[in-house]
């Protein structure tokens, strides 16, 4: 395997997995999670780590080390020696935003060298999507062999997106979900993103809607119990334990917990069979980038964010 390639990968897992199968080149780890919180469309910038640092101290109570962070930008210093970049992305929305502020980052700093990317999802013969981590190492080599160059078209449609997302009208994604590109999840994201929105009738978006509705159809011992049928059956979102147990306390005002079981109270079957729209309530206030989830809901007759009526002034 090529020597002179940079692999950046989705996080410190796969980059082990990788190394363990000799993929043999320079790693740059990502360890991000750009789909919440707030965001400045200049990646490499004071300003863009000290708005990530305080987001994910204050919501996560994660200590972000920078003299880390920045030590893997610093791989991107000297490119030139490379003679390819490989991104390492899932299918997952998760990914997708991550992917694309690092290829939004690689223009900022005019970096040339081909880009190819490695996206996992759907495997033949198997009924779940899989993530990079979860695939065999045949299956791996296969994907690896099978890597798509990126375009420049590809790579603007990227760094559009990303402006997009750190900016004020996410409406403008509506476009790229059916614009054609080398990124064949990414319609399927960007879909999802918008309905993380609160639905104009129940306030639910659409993982907590599916989440309750978990509570609805299954026998749930815990909210940790809950939590397993959550991450099993996310969709596209790619969220991990500590994303989908924020939502589900954030929820809580939907079930009851007593006797060793979790089960839905009266709000929550009114909320699930839209009687009355919730959103206020659930005071989830979570940034995507530059935008307030709580000022937009999601209107699925007109398939797009409307301006929240008590926050259009």
């Amino acid at each position: 395997m090529n020597e002179n390639i940079l692999h950046i990968t989705n996080g410190g897992n796969l980059t082990g997995y990788l190394k363990d199968l000799s993929y043999a080149g320079d790693y740059l780890t990502w360890h991000e999670m750009l789909c919440e919180g707030p965001a400045n469309r200049l990646i490499n910038s004071d300003a863009f780590i000290k708005v990530r640092k305080d987001f994910l101290k204050e919501c996560y109570a994660i200590e972000v080390d920078e003299y880390q962070y920045k030590k893997e930008l610093h791989k991107l210093d000297d490119t030139d020696k490379y003679t390819e970049i490989v991104l390492w992305f899932e299918y997952d929305l998760f990914c997708h935003i991550n992917m694309l502020a690092v290829l939004s980052l690689l223009n900022e700093r005019k970096i040339k060298t081909p880009i190819t990317l490695v996206c996992s999802g759907r495997i033949p013969n198997e009924d779940s999507l899989k993530g990079l981590s979860e695939l065999t190492p045949e299956q791996l080599d296969s994907h690896f062999k099978d890597r798509i160059q990126l375009t420049e078209k590809d790579k603007d449609i990227a760094v559009n997106i990303w402006q997009i997302y750190c900016g004020k009208d996410h409406n403008l994604l509506k476009e790229y979900i059916t614009k054609k590109s080398s990124f064949e999840y990414l319609g399927i994201c960007l879909k999802a993103h918008l309905e993380r929105f609160p639905d104009s009738k129940s306030g639910l978006s659409t993982l907590e809607h599916n989440i309750l509705s978990l509570l609805d159809k299954y026998d749930v011992k815990s909210k940790h119990h809950l939590l397993g049928y959550a991450l099993n059956y996310q969709g596209y979102y790619g969220f991990g334990d500590i994303q989908l147990m924020r939502i589900i306390d954030n929820l809580a005002i939907f079930y009851i917990e007593e006797n060793d079981t979790i089960k839905l109270n009266r709000k929550g079957h009114e909320v699930l069979l839209g009687h009355k729209n919730y959103a206020l309530e659930i005071k989830d206030n979570m940034i995507y980038g530059n935008v307030n989830r709580l000022d937009f809901q999601f209107n699925k007759k007109e398939n797009k964010l409307i301006k929240t009526i008590l926050h259009a002034n």
